[in-house]
């Protein structure tokens, strides 16, 4: 304001003496001017000093004040509660049958040796400090100005991740706390990093974190953790005896140990080292950047060839836990890796396979060493029973044929699957574990054969109203489009239409052929089945599934898959996917991860309740397996359930197949060499006296299992045609060659979930050509022509 009058002033008495202005009184008022701005500046510059003093103050007294807050319930552990933290390697996890009966402690497989910090070399403290945290000597657990730029990054968003943790930091995050990111846990590890800080020398500190990180895997395919088993798994030498280069690649592992590492987890040396050797040049100039290492010795380290160091791969220790410990080991960590990404806010899809392998290293580190129950779906009575019943009776299997490699044994894979929930209750990975580990029930994908065609092409086209369970599909020789030829597996009803029902129990392949096309070309969909049924049950996916030949079974999936299949049609077409973890518990009791499905429907109830009587028929026949008389043999009470299955069979005899279903369970068989190799025409009977005294033995474990007593009963839903035998179609007229007449034969009812039959017309069937109607026209025509005939004088005598 004074600066503004007295430049006013000048300005009135220049006016007022009238005198013409002069280039030395514009300068004074320009400097007038300028002096005022500077002083106005000087104040706003005073002010802005003053409120960003006060605003700090107020900032660190908030900040000081929330800090108390988050930790206020935090008591600050005594030197030696530390010490146990800190030097706390694992808390063992343990697994169990549906009841709670222990199944066996989880091993971890983190291969780890502890040594004192005068038994690392030196340099390998160098590197990891001047990696990881170059102001370690100094700070006292915390580096301020580091720590308020990860905190204004996590809260802002901007920056991506600032790091800003301590090698002290780092050593709570991996022995006291979660990866949890609130601020409460920050704030608790800052507290914590503070504390070791103060108890523990630095030499203490950074000689526990080498000896507890992860340091990725070694040259037999285990994962490892502390130095010494870095060491010697990549070098072959002690941690003490490190060169430079190799002291430097070790400590560039622990940031992200499963990408870094030379080795899979097989124990081969992966084809591509960049990243890894990237990661040690870094850690070569971050020590050459904080003096630990001359500039001569950086450019020798950086270009020595490390490559020749790193072992070749050896052969580890072989387990002998078995498939049970096995499969729900790798079950619980296919959940545990969905949780873990679920809480990261992470896509499975958009991961490749680095990512998917961090993901899973993650959680079977987890998994071993957080003192985690979990609780299979295993019945231990059923379990144990499956496992003599292959011991006793797997020899059933065998023909006397080999694979290449000569192996004469014939490997099987079973599941016993509860209809309601999907949950398994028993299985069989193998005939012998301690000869071959391979899990042939969940981890060998083989094709499916005829087991498919119910779930791929009968079911849905009953679904979709397209067939009924009597009517008729052409069994005449053919072709594909292509022009290649196909034929049945048996002449019987060669050349001729035949019923649904008869062409599932004999297992032709020309009709389900003919229905598989013509349920595409009417839903206008090659990959129809895929798409609207087979997906919603977790099968594969695959172009095959469109192919023509898909219904015969070229396609391949697991046995756990194709059990799951024939379980939604035996749970009135409600699919219930297949499980074996029913819950994960962590050491305080707390429910980490519990079984919950709706299931999803994909066959209605009536195409369900249709399809499960014409599989009975396909067990009461026995045309293509020999189950139910050879049960009938061994129990005929547990033979009176109410069994319906399939059978499938693959080319040169590969592979043999047989599911079935009471109304409580299914259990399923695969058998075949673990090499695919041909067997004998008698591998579906041999498959189907094994199933009989499998499930024999199984009654005797529990005689409720089969539901004896029960029936699967036609939907209410389901609606019941009258129709002609002779065409499948509601009996009517005719015209066939100028003459009209009725159709021939005796009725019979179909059973349809749609619609219902059609009324009568000449080409009454699927897939046949009008040869294949003339010929069959021809043979039956005249006979329904004499019986018309008849019909007609036995009306006219009755009119008299």
């Amino acid at each position: 304001m004074y600066h503004f009058i007295e430049v006013k002033l000048l300005k009135n008495n220049s006016s007022n003496n009238k005198q013409k202005p002069t280039t030395s009184s514009g300068g004074n008022v320009f400097l007038l001017i300028l002096n005022v701005i500077i002083r106005v500046f000087q104040s706003l510059v005073v002010f802005g000093v003053i409120l960003i003093v006060l605003g700090g103050s107020l900032g660190l007294g908030i900040g000081m004040g929330y800090f108390a807050f988050l930790v206020e319930d935090t008591q600050p552990p005594t030197k030696e509660e530390l010490q146990k933290e800190i030097s706390d390697i694992t808390e063992v996890s343990k697994m169990t049958y549906a009841d709670g009966t222990p199944i066996a402690n989880i091993k971890s497989d983190l291969i780890r040796t502890r040594i004192n910090g005068d038994q690392m070399s030196p340099l390998l403290k160098k590197a990891i400090i001047s990696t990881e945290d170059e102001y370690f000597e100094e700070h006292h657990g915390v580096v301020p100005k580091a720590l308020v730029r990860a905190l204004i990054s996590d809260a802002t968003g901007i920056g991506g991740s600032s790091g800003g943790s301590t090698l002290t930091q780092q050593l709570v995050k991996q022995q006291i706390l979660t990866d949890e990111t609130t601020f409460k846990r920050k704030a608790n590890e800052i507290l914590l990093a503070l504390r070791i800080e103060k108890y523990f020398s630095k030499d203490e500190i950074v000689t526990t974190y080498l000896n507890v990180s992860p340091f990725g895997r070694n040259n037999k395919g285990e994962n490892i953790a502390g130095v010494e088993e870095a060491a010697k798994g990549l070098f072959g030498k002690s941690a003490k005896d490190l060169n430079l280069p190799q002291a430097a690649f070790i400590a560039g592992l622990p940031q992200s140990p499963i990408v870094y590492t030379p080795y899979t987890n097989t124990g081969a040396l992966k084809d591509d080292l960049s990243l890894g050797m990237k990661r040690k040049d870094f850690v070569l100039f971050s020590m050459y950047r904080e003096k630990a290492i001359s500039q001569k010795e950086y450019e020798e380290a950086k270009a020595y060839d490390l490559k020749k160091d790193f072992l070749p791969t050896e052969q580890a220790n072989v387990n002998t836990e078995g498939y049970l410990y096995y499969t729900v080991l790798d079950k619980a960590v296919e959940i545990v890796m969905d949780l873990d990404m679920k809480k990261a806010k992470v896509n499975r899809d958009d991961l490749d396979q680095v990512g998917l392998d961090q993901y899973e290293e993650q959680a079977r580190r987890e998994i071993q060493s957080q003192g985690y129950t979990i609780q299979s779906t295993i019945d231990q009575n059923i379990y144990n029973t499956m496992q003599t019943a292959v011991a006793n009776y797997g020899y059933l299997l065998d023909d006397g044929t080999a694979d290449v490699n000569g192996n004469t044994m014939i490997e099987t894979g079973n599941i016993l699957m509860d209809n309601a929930t999907g949950r398994i209750l028993g299985f069989i990975g193998g005939r012998n574990f301690d000869i071959n580990q391979n899990n042939h029930a969940f981890n060998a994908d083989r094709q499916v054969g005829s087991t498919i065609k119910p779930i791929s092409v009968y079911g849905p086209a009953i679904d979709q109203g397209l067939i009924g369970s009597e009517s008729r599909l052409a069994n005449y020789p053919t072709t594909y489009a292509d022009g290649t030829e196909f034929v049945n597996s048996t002449n019987v009803d060669l050349n001729q239409f035949v019923t649904v029902r008869n062409a599932l129990n004999w297992s032709f392949n020309i009709p389900v052929v003919h229905v598989n096309n013509e349920l595409r070309k009417k839903m206008g969909d090659d990959n129809f089945s895929y798409n609207h049924y087979l997906s919603k049950m977790n099968y594969p996916a695959s172009d095959a599934w469109a192919y023509e030949s898909a219904p015969l079974g070229s396609v391949e999936t697991n046995v756990v898959t194709q059990t799951n299949g024939f379980q939604a049609l035996a749970n009135k077409g409600k699919y219930q996917k297949a499980y074996m973890i029913e819950k994960i518990t962590d050491n305080s009791g707390h429910v980490v991860y519990e079984h919950k499905d709706e299931g999803t429907q994909v066959y209605s109830p009536a195409t369900a309740s249709i399809m499960n009587d014409l599989l009975r028929s396909v067990v009461d026949s026995a045309n293509t397996t020999k189950f139910k008389p050879t049960l009938a043999g061994l129990n005929p009470h547990l033979a009176s359930a109410d069994w319906v299955g399939k059978t499938g069979t693959t080319n040169d005899y590969k592979d043999s197949w047989l599911i079935v279903s009471t109304p409580t369970v299914t259990l399923s068989s695969w058998s075949g060499h673990d090499l695919p190799a041909p067997m004998t025409t008698t591998s579906g009977d041999n498959n189907g006296n094994y199933m009989a005294n499998l499930a024999n033995a199984l009654y005797y474990a529990n005689p409720e299992l089969f539901g004896i007593g029960q029936k699967f009963e036609l939907d209410p839903s389901v609606i019941k045609s009258k129709v002609s035998e002779f065409t499948g179609e509601k009996p009517g007229s005719i015209t066939y060659n100028g003459a009209k007449f009725n159709t021939p034969g005796k009725t019979t009812t179909s059973y349809y979930a749609k619609d219902g039959a059609p009324q009568s017309t000449y080409k009454f069937g699927i897939g046949g050509t009008d040869s294949n109607y003339a010929s069959y026209w021809g043979n039956l025509a005249p006979r329904a022509t004499t019986n018309n005939n008849n019909n007609k004088n036995n009306d006219n005598k009755k009119n008299n």
